[in-house]
C-alpha cells in the first residue's frame, strides 16, 4: 500500500507565511469609510492567498502531495453584516492561481469547515448559518477552478439528547443540500458523539465518502473492536471512495484514494487534544491492518507542529525501515507499507 502524508494550513518552517490573517468585525466597524474597510479585508485576503501559494510551493519542493487550506482565507466572509459583499469579484484571479498550481502539481487539497458547520442541529438559524459556511468553502474551491475531487470535510454534529433522532435529522438536512455543495463533502467520525460505524452509516445513506480519524476512534470507539474496525468497517469506508471515483469518472484508485486523519493524544489528562508530533508505531499498526483492503491511502496529519511533524514522522519511518518494520520510504512525504 502506498501512503502519502499531508499537513494542515500553517507551515512552521516558512517564515511570515500565515494563511489565516484576519480582522475582527469590531475593528472593521470602527472604520468610517465602509468601502475602504472592505478594501482592507480584501488586501488581507490577498496576503493570505499569496502565503497559501508559498506553502503550496513548499509542499511541491518537499514531495508533499496533500494539503488542507485554512478556512480563514477571507476574513469575515460569512459575517451577516457583510452579506452584500462579494469578495470573489476581486479575489478570483488569486484563487485561480492557487487552483492552477494545484492542478499542475497534482496536489490533493481540501477544507475543513469549523465546528459550527452543523447539519444535525434542531435550530433553523444554526442550519442556515451552516449552509452559508459550507457554501463559502465550496465557492472558494469553485473560484480555484477545482473539480469535485477537492472536498470539504465535516462532522455530523451534536446528539442533542437523542443521537438516533439527530442522525436522522442530519441525513435529512444534509441530504437536502443542492448537489454542488453535497458532492463537495466528506464525513468524519468525531471524538465525542458519532463513532465510526454511525458516521459510516450516514455517509452511505447520503452518498458521500467517509474520512476515518483514527485518533477520534481511539477516544470514541463505541463498542467497535479492532477486528471490526479493520476487517469490516474499513473495507466499507474504502467502498465509499470507490463509489465516489465512479461518480467522478475516475478509473484509478491512485486518483482519489481513501483518506484518513492521524494525530496523537496530547497527554493522559487530555487524550482528545492533539500532540505536537505523531507517534509512528500506533499509526504504522493501523496502516498495516488497512493495507490488505487498500492499494493507495492518503493520511492527513493533524499534529500541532504542522509540516515539522510530517518531517519528523518521515525521519522516524526511515529508522523503522532500517529496522525491517515493513515500511519503505519512497520520498520525503510518502511510504510503502508491506503486510
Amino acid at each position: 500500500m502506498i501512503v502519502r502524508f499531508g499537513f494542515v494550513a500553517m507551515s512552521l518552517t516558512l517564515e511570515n507565511s500565515s494563511p489565516s490573517k484576519t480582522m475582527t468585525y469590531k475593528s472593521f466597524s470602527k472604520l468610517d469609510d465602509r468601502d475602504a474597510a472592505i478594501r482592507k479585508l480584501e488586501r488581507i485576503a490577498e496576503e493570505n492567498l499569496s502565503n497559501t501559494l508559498r506553502i503550496l510551493r513548499h509542499c511541491r519542493a518537499s514531495d508533499i502531495q496533500m494539503y488542507r487550506f485554512s478556512s480563514k482565507l477571507i476574513p469575515l466572509a460569512t459575517h451577516g453584516a457583510l452579506a452584500d459583499w462579494n469578495p470573489f469579484e476581486t479575489l478570483t484571479p488569486s484563487f485561480r492561481e492557487l487552483g492552477d498550481f494545484v492542478k499542475r502539481n497534482n496536489i490533493r487539497v481540501s477544507f475543513h469547515p469549523d465546528h459550527f458547520c452543523v447539519f444535525s442541529t434542531p435550530r433553523e438559524e444554526v442550519l442556515a448559518n451552516s449552509i452559508i459556511d459550507l457554501d463559502n468553502h465550496v465557492r472558494m474551491l469553485e473560484a480555484m477552478g477545482l473539480d469535485e475531487a477537492a472536498k470539504c470535510n465535516i462532522h455530523m454534529g451534536g446528539a442533542y439528547g437523542d443521537k438516533a433522532t439527530s442522525s436522522q435529522r442530519f441525513i435529512a438536512q444534509f441530504g437536502s443540500l443542492e448537489p454542488r455543495c453535497l458532492h463537495r463533502v466528506t464525513l468524519e467520525n468525531d471524538d465525542k458523539t458519532f463513532n465510526v460505524a454511525e458516521t459510516l452509516s450516514a455517509a452511505e445513506q447520503v452518498g458521500v465518502p467517509m474520512v476515518l480519524d483514527i485518533h477520534h476512534h481511539a477516544v470514541n470507539p463505541g463498542d467497535i473492536s479492532e477486528d471490526e474496525l479493520c476487517g469490516v468497517l474499513w473495507p466499507r469506508i474504502v467502498q465509499t471512495w470507490q463509489r465516489e471515483r465512479e461518480r467522478l469518472g475516475l478509473t484509478s484508485a491512485r486518483e482519489l484514494p481513501p483518506k484518513i486523519h492521524a494525530s496523537s493524544p496530547k497527554s493522559e489528562s487530555d487524550p482528545r487534544g492533539h500532540a505536537d508530533f505523531v507517534e509512528p508505531l500506533p499509526l504504522l499498526h493501523f496502516l498495516r491492518k488497512a493495507a490488505p483492503a487498500t492499494e493507495y491511502l492518503d493520511c492527513m496529519l493533524e499534529a500541532k507542529s504542522k509540516d515539522e511533524a510530517l518531517f519528523k514522522l518521515m525521519d522516524e519511518l526511515r529508522k523503522l525501515e532500517e529496522q525491517g518494520e515493513g515500511v519503505k520510504v519512497i520520498d520525503d512525504a510518502s511510504v510503502e507499507i508491506f503486510i
